[in-house]
């Protein structure tokens, strides 16, 4: 998937759980290892080994969590 993709989905998610009460980054983190596939992950974590451009603070910490 295309980087650009995969910041747009990550930070969907982190709106959504963005504006419910509770901690976020745990719901994204559950929600990143519920339904993406461990390539998504991996791509995501790849990603922010190298900068992480463009996704919001709760996508960073939910993937400190997985």
């Amino acid at each position: 998937m295309s980087p650009e993709k995969m910041v747009t989905m990550a930070n969907q998610i982190a709106t959504f759980f963005d504006s419910q009460p509770g901690a976020a980054a745990e719901r994204i983190a559950a929600h990143l290892r519920d339904y993406w596939e461990p390539r998504m992950r991996a791509q995501l974590l790849t990603f922010l080994q190298n900068g992480g451009q463009g996704l919001k603070p709760s996508v960073v910490e939910a993937a400190r969590l997985l």
